[in-house]
């Protein structure tokens, strides 16, 4: 609810981070006094001013819902975006940080994260988002005033003057653009302008499809439809409830669902006039129909990484169909779908944009991605998300952990594990890897240990995700901390004290074939070794049983070979250099091609894990040396 009007930095460092309020292309020349929630750019010559209340009523409100631990939704948005626009202000636009990311601690060297808001302009659009990504960013918000008239172009040109201070103040850091509808396309028209700069577009619901959504025929007949009650329409109704509005197929349920609806919406919709008045709203769609345009015959020209966030009950555009086809023009994207959410997604419920930007491996600290440097433990909401997604499993199998005291007792529970790094758990993968889920939570939860696995390159490659049945199907692992298995990785995460989860086997153990239930595939020399003797890493070796008997293979590598075409589907699986893993080995590890299986479920048994003594390394090298 409280900003300021200091901008990421517009002249060079080290001087203050200010921009000072030039008329961008189009605004008016008159600028009105600026209302209580935000502090002159030309107040300070020495600093960047620092955010602070709008007004009690408005602040009140944001301190108590974030006191309660709850997110600010809906309601929070509409009455803090009230308290911005309840003063005339002709422009120009401007940046704010918000009050959420003023305190708070940040993670060094974090990049600059710019907010492009849509249709409203508020820029209040990551309110439930303030929080997280304040720990990961520096976050600023782009803040269109009401009755400010620049134009598509005037905006890009804005965005893009700072998007260059910021690449001048931090030259190895990438600059975050998050778009939403025609902040999407400002993101990518920034982007196709500027491709020697390193920029990270995340496009929510993007506008780039508005000649193919309702919002096209919306604009014409808006001229017919009085001020303000183009807000009952039914998309405008949407923009502000996303999926509150379904109604229920019975009559009499529906109209009791709509005087409910309608009784509790009316002091939002009343709100919302003075943030989308017709006028505004009118000179938004026509700007809107300019900038797909504009992008849409650039697109070819943008070069930036791109993650594209899409809503599958989005009733304003057809972002699901836009996604896949932005997806295919650009070079490097990813896309999530979000099937059960609306268009206004960064305001609802069961949505968080910063587990998505790291479950999509897109967060970054520097030029090039560090998996283990750039790395953020799981949130408490992330882990609670972990465990649900192996609750059936679990509840099916319930585990039992096992480990080995240092003088070789076997206990019930994790006693015998080290508190301290570097730790390298080493075991044998068991059928389709079913083990990770259960192994990495249940240590995380009972004692707090963190494991970071080493993962097949399979997991991050973007062709892979294509694959699968619903594109952020590895992003649960990646956000638990797997990382690609490489040797600068291990040597990383060891060098780090980290505790490393390390299969030999690999992928050849995790997907055997018929009749080799429990059988290992370890090279004939134990590399990990040398390098876990390196840093006096603790081995400990581990175990599962029981994972293999609640599954029969009805078809293996073996069988699948024998059908036919399938060697085009095998060389769709493991393009893009997949198959370079254990290419200096010999015999079956060699063999690390990922492929389906088809599982048949049996009853299923417990899980037994069963960690045994830590085997400290402290020394080994030595010994190695003389071996030598």
């Amino acid at each position: 609810a409280a900003a300021a009007t200091a901008t990421p930095s517009a002249i060079a460092p080290p001087g203050p981070r200010l921009l000072p309020h030039r008329a961008s292309p189009g605004s008016r020349r008159r600028v009105t006094p600026l209302p209580r929630w935000v502090a002159s750019a030309s107040a300070s010559k020495s600093r960047a001013p620092r955010p602070r209340p709008a007004s009690p009523a408005a602040s009140s409100s944001m301190h108590a819902t974030i006191k309660s631990g709850s997110r600010p939704g809906v309601r929070e948005y509409v009455e803090a975006a009230r308290e911005m626009a309840r003063r005339p202000d002709g422009g120009p636009p401007r940046w704010f940080a918000p009050l959420g990311c003023a305190g708070g601690e940040r993670v060094p060297g974090a990049p600059t994260l710019l907010y492009l808001p849509g249709i409203d302009g508020v820029g209040l659009g990551l309110i439930r988002h303030h929080e997280r990504l304040a720990k990961m960013f520096d976050v600023w918000c782009l803040h269109i005033p009401v009755q400010d008239r620049t134009t598509f172009q005037g905006l890009v040109e804005y965005v893009e003057r700072t998007v260059k201070s910021e690449r001048s103040r931090a030259p190895d850091r990438p600059v975050y653009l998050v778009g939403e509808s025609i902040g999407a396309c400002i993101a990518l028209a920034v982007a196709a302008r500027n491709r020697d700069v390193d920029l990270v577009l995340v496009l929510v619901n993007p506008g780039t499809s508005f000649h193919r959504s309702q919002l096209q025929s919306l604009s014409a007949f808006l001229d017919l439809v009085p001020d303000p009650f183009h807000l009952s329409t039914p998309q405008f109704l949407n923009f502000l409830t996303g999926n509150f509005m379904k109604m229920s197929p019975r009559f009499d349920e529906a109209g009791q669902a709509l005087s409910e609806v309608t009784t509790g919406l009316l002091p939002s919709l009343m709100y919302l006039t003075d943030i989308l008045p017709k006028e505004s709203i009118v000179w938004k769609l026509k700007m809107l129909r300019t900038a797909a345009s504009y992008v849409n015959s650039r697109l070819h020209a943008v070069k930036a990484q791109t993650l594209v966030v899409a809503s599958g009950n989005d009733e304003l555009l057809p972002s699901r169909d836009e996604a896949e086809r932005l997806r295919a023009k650009l070079k490097n994207c990813r896309i999530r779908h979000f099937r059960d959410n609306g268009h206004k997604i960064l305001l609802e419920d069961g949505f968080d944009l910063a587990t998505s930007i790291k479950g999509s491996t897109y967060y970054r600290r520097s030029r090039q991605p560090d998996f283990v440097s750039d790395y953020l433990p799981p949130t408490p909401d992330e882990l609670e998300k972990a465990i649900d997604h192996d609750r059936l499993l679990n509840f099916a199998t319930d585990p039992v952990m096992l480990s080995t005291l240092t003088d070789g007792r076997i206990v019930r529970g994790l006693a015998g594990l080290p508190r301290e790094g570097p730790v390298l758990f080493v075991g044998y993968h068991m059928l389709m890897g079913f083990e990770l889920g259960p192994l990495v939570t249940g240590v995380l939860k009972s004692t707090g240990i963190h494991i970071r696995g080493l993962a097949h390159p399979f997991l991050f490659n973007e062709s892979s995700e294509q694959l699968m049945p619903d594109t952020s199907y590895f992003d649960l692992p990646r956000i638990m901390g797997a990382v690609p298995v490489t040797g600068v990785n291990f040597y990383k995460l060891l060098s780090e004290k980290q505790f490393v989860l390390l299969f030999p086997g690999g992928a050849r153990e995790a997907l055997h074939r018929k009749g080799e239930e429990y059988k290992l595939f370890w090279p004939e020399q134990s590399e990990f070794v040398r390098m876990a003797s390196r840093f006096g890493a603790t081995i400990v070796p581990f175990g599962v049983v029981g994972e293999d008997d609640i599954c029969d293979l009805l078809l293996d590598y073996n069988d699948l070979v024998k059908l036919p075409f399938y060697d085009t589907i095998d060389k769709k699986i493991n393009e893009g250099g997949l198959r370079k893993l254990r290419t200096d080995s010999t015999g079956e590890i060699k063999n690390q091609d990922m492929h389906p299986v088809v599982l048949t479920p049996k009853v299923p048994g417990r899980f037994y894990f069963i960690f045994g003594k830590p085997i400290e390394t402290r020394g080994l090298l030595l010994v190695f040396s003389i071996g030598l």
